[in-house]
């Protein structure tokens, strides 16, 4: 595939030489208004001062029920085994993720379309939206391991070709999520900063970031001054919940060393007026399976 370099001036400089800087965000986080769908206008206020919103009972018991069922089948999926859309833990070779579920799986592509999920995608970002990654996380008790620090719009800007963080990730919990089985831990208000990353992006990083990510992650120093700043939330809260969290935000979680195991869908929206372009910081963008590339606003 050939790209043309359509890239805009980049306000997120990263993956840099020197010392990274933090640098002030740009944009808004809500593009949306009361009027645009089922936030209402103090949920929107909370979500751009913090970046994230809980919405609890998003999926009903048997919803959940389902849903989980269809994680225990895709996992076991023999024609799924070797597929490069299944990414397995670096230790265990046990599945870690699979990405582009919702072309996998036509109950979770259902998910996409449902009004309780893309209308406050739409809402929040003020537009149409696309698909830019969907995947099903399994984190099993005992051997699930986390996933450090970072922002994804860093990832996604200078890996993907995403021009600016206009665009959120929900995670809806199939099980309860407790303060001790890898809960996911957020910064509340660090989507307002953009901290940079040092270093090149090796080629086809994705390859090994997927399953323990080095490149493209904020140094501990870095960390230890968002916290200061911020202060660190955890999602917790019974399966069926459901986590919306700007693409900008420093978030991350632990191992899971418990009987108790933590497993979500995950799926991103992209604005239509967000395409993806160039990479910003890398040679090649990533496949479309991981980052999608066909910007076709979604219909129900």
């Amino acid at each position: 595939m050939t790209l043309t370099d359509t890239r805009v001036d980049d306000a997120y400089p990263t993956r840099i030489t020197g010392t990274p800087e933090h640098l002030p965000r740009v944009h808004p986080t809500v593009w949306g208004t009361e009027a645009d769908g089922p936030i209402d206008a103090a949920t929107l206020a909370n979500h751009e001062t913090k970046g994230y919103t809980v919405v609890e009972d998003l999926l009903s018991v048997g919803e959940v029920q389902t849903y989980w069922q269809e994680l225990v089948r895709l996992s076991s999926d023999a024609e799924l085994a070797g597929d490069e859309r299944v990414i397995t833990e670096a230790k265990t070779g046990e599945v870690r993720s699979i990405f582009d579920v919702h072309e996998i799986s036509a109950l979770i592509a259902e998910l996409v379309r449902d009004p309780r999920v893309l209308d406050r995608a739409r809402q929040l970002l003020g537009s149409e939206v696309y698909v830019h990654q969907s995947r099903v996380n399994y984190m099993p008790g005992f051997k699930g391991t986390g996933f450090y620090w970072h922002s994804d719009f860093e990832t996604w800007h200078a890996e993907d070709g995403m021009p600016a963080p206009r665009a959120v990730s929900c995670s809806i919990a199939l099980t309860d999520n407790h303060p001790f089985n890898g809960g996911l831990m957020i910064m509340p208000g660090s989507h307002r900063t953009f901290v940079q990353c040092a270093g090149e992006t090796p080629e086809a990083n994705y390859k090994s970031s997927l399953k323990d990510q080095r490149v493209g992650v904020p140094s501990e120093n870095d960390i230890t001054r968002m916290a200061a700043e911020h202060g660190i939330d955890q999602f917790t809260g019974q399966a069926g919940s459901a986590l919306w969290f700007d693409s900008n935000i420093m978030h991350g979680s632990g191992n899971n060393i418990t009987p108790y195991p933590r497993s979500n869908i995950f799926l991103v929206f992209n604005s239509v007026e967000n395409a993806l372009q160039e990479p910003f910081a890398a040679g090649a963008p990533r496949p479309a399976f991981i980052a999608g590339r066909d910007a076709t606003p979604i219909t129900r």
